[in-house]
Parts: C-alpha cells; sequence; structure tokens
C-alpha cells in the first residue's frame, strides 16, 4: 500500500473518530431543548458532556490539519468549494464552547436560557451541515480542469446532500440519546431511553435510504458489507435500548457511525472529490496528496503522537465515567 492511500485510510479513521465522538456530544446538545424539562434537567445534560466536549474536538483539528499536510489539493478544493457551509459550522462551534463556559457566569434567567439557545442551535446545525458535507464529497461537486470548484452554494443543497444532513443529525441525536441513558439516573434516564426508540426508529429509515442511494451510485461489495453492518447495527442498538443494556445501546449505535463512515469513504476511494463535470478532472488520492517524503515524515510523527492522545482522552472517559442526576445539581447552579 502506497503512503498516499495509508493516509487516506487514516484520515478517514480520524473522520470516524470525530463522528462517533463528537456525534453525541453534538446529540446531547440537542437533547437540552427535545428532553430537559427544566434548568436542572439541562445543566444535567450539560454536565455529561462537559469535561469531554472540547477534547473530542481534538479529532476535528486533527483530521483538518492532517488533510492539509497530505493532500493539500484536497483541502485547498474543499474549503474554498464549501467556504460557507464550513464557516457555519466554524462559527458554531466558537459559540458552542463559550456556551458551555458562559452559561453558569451570570445568575440572571435571561442570560442562561440565551447560553442555552445558543448550545441547543450550535449542536444542531452542525450535526447536520456534516452530512451535506459529506454527502456532496461522495456524490461529487463542480470541479474543473484546474481542480477548481466552479459551483455555488446552491449546488451544495441537492436532495442526496440534504438527506445526507438529516442521517447524521438523526443518528447523532439516537447517539446522544443513548449517551444520556448511559451518564444519567432518575427520570431523565428513563426519558432518554423512551426519545432513543423514537428517534432511531427514524434514523433507521433515513439511513437506509441513504445508504442504499450510496451503494447503488458509487459502491462496491466492500461498502456493501458496510451498509449491512451499520443497519443491522442500528437495529440491535434500538433493541438494547428497549431492553435497558444502555452500555450495548451506546456501543452499537457507535459501531452504525463507523460503519456509515466507511461506507462513505469505501465508495469514495480512490477519490478524494469527484468531479461531476468530467471524471478526468477528479481529486484522487495520487493527484491531490503531498510528496512522499512529506509523507513519511507525517507518518513517523502520528505512530508516535497518536497513542498518547489515545490513552490521555480515554483516561479522561474513565475518570468521568459515573452517572449524574439532577440530585447532584446544586442549587444555585439551576437557576
Amino acid at each position: 500500500m502506497e503512503l498516499h492511500d495509508v493516509w487516506f485510510v487514516l484520515i478517514a479513521v480520524l473522520w470516524t473518530g470525530y463522528f462517533f465522538l463528537e456525534g453525541f456530544d453534538f446529540g446531547v446538545g440537542v437533547l437540552t431543548k427535545l428532553l430537559a424539562r427544566d434548568r436542572a434537567e439541562r445543566r444535567v445534560l450539560i454536565n455529561t458532556i462537559g469535561p469531554v466536549w472540547d477534547g473530542n474536538e481534538v479529532w476535528l483539528l486533527t483530521a483538518g490539519g492532517a488533510t492539509f499536510a497530505a493532500f493539500p489539493e484536497w483541502y485547498a478544493t474543499l474549503f474554498s468549494g464549501f467556504y460557507l457551509p464550513l464557516l457555519l459550522i466554524l462559527v458554531c462551534l466558537i459559540v458552542r464552547g463559550v456556551a458551555f463556559e458562559y452559561r453558569v457566569k451570570r445568575p440572571e434567567e435571561n442570560w442562561q436560557r440565551n447560553w442555552e439557545t445558543a448550545i441547543f442551535w450550535c449542536s444542531l446545525l452542525p450535526a447536520f451541515l456534516w452530512g451535506v458535507a459529506f454527502g456532496n464529497i461522495v456524490r461529487g461537486v463542480k470541479i474543473d480542469q484546474h481542480f477548481e470548484y466552479v459551483g455555488d452554494v446552491w449546488d451544495l443543497l441537492n436532495p442526496y446532500a440534504l438527506l445526507g444532513g438529516l442521517v447524521t443529525l438523526t443518528l447523532f441525536t439516537f447517539h446522544g440519546a443513548v449517551f444520556t441513558a448511559l451518564k444519567t439516573v432518575g427520570d431523565i434516564r428513563v426519558r432518554a431511553r423512551k426519545l432513543a426508540r423514537w428517534v432511531g426508529l427514524v434514523a433507521i429509515l433515513v439511513a437506509l435510504a441513504f445508504l442504499l442511494w450510496t451503494q447503488a451510485d458509487s459502491g462496491d461489495g466492500k461498502s456493501l458489507v458496510a451498509v449491512i453492518v451499520a443497519v443491522a447495527a442500528l437495529v440491535a442498538a434500538l433493541v438494547a435500548n428497549q431492553a435497558g443494556r444502555e452500555g450495548w445501546a451506546f456501543a452499537l449505535s457507535g459501531v452504525t457511525i463507523v460503519a456509515a463512515v466507511a461506507v462513505l469513504f469505501l465508495s469514495l476511494f480512490p477519490n478524494v472529490m469527484p468531479s461531476t463535470l468530467n471524471g478526468d478532472w477528479s481529486l484522487t488520492v495520487t493527484n491531490a496528496s503531498s510528496s512522499p517524503y512529506t509523507l513519511k515524515i507525517m507518518t513517523w510523527l502520528a505512530a508516535i503522537a497518536t497513542p498518547l492522545v489515545v490513552l490521555y482522552q480515554g483516561w479522561t472517559y474513565w475518570v468521568f465515567r459515573k452517572r449524574i442526576g439532577t440530585q447532584h445539581i446544586a442549587p444555585d447552579a439551576a437557576h
């Protein structure tokens, strides 16, 4: 396997890790409006992801940096063509981070309510827009012979990409609901399981439609296996959730996300951004990659740094593994 193929796989792994981890905290952010009944319950939801949300975003920064270094042509075309949606995602991530920190800085009800609203919308919009972005990457966009995007923002709002956005939004919300059930006690835990059941049913419908569309359009035998794994894991996650096996439900919803991302990257390879104008103008792992020397240095650095990051993040989750409930919220933090 050539180094540019290795880095395509590594970037796929980084995006998979990001969607697995950030997926559930986007979902929890959406649940602050869909599940929480009062300010104390919203605080419980925020506290379930409070120690880990910023660490989850490290995977996004690493994926973006790896793309820039390993596939500069891909990075340039992607960020110039998808400038507005990616800017909106970036703004949402910034506002969301500020909202987590600033919500409890003042006791006024309007102050806290406004930051809670920001958490909701700045979780929902990225959860949707990431699906739209990756839907367009796999489907292909208008790239000319100079490897430049020549479409406009409205070209990105096509039915396939919008369906991809619904898939990520519903999957992440389901992932967040089963994570909430896993991390909480009391009535909110019971209601999280009930909500997960209904969100999961919707996720099955939209995910099945999107994955079959992807398979029919650009899939092969390997991606078909990933489609089957994704759908089977999602159904199994629903069964586990219904049985109250929250750990299994969360693990299986994670498998669903991993398999769904695998479908996208398997369908994409060896392209990194197909051209809908002319197949010869598509960006591939060959014509979009850095020099072999650059990739070799990156490989050594990744081999040293990646295990350390994974170990540290795993330790963080272990430290903050206990369940929480409204009884753990101080009275002044609930107002």
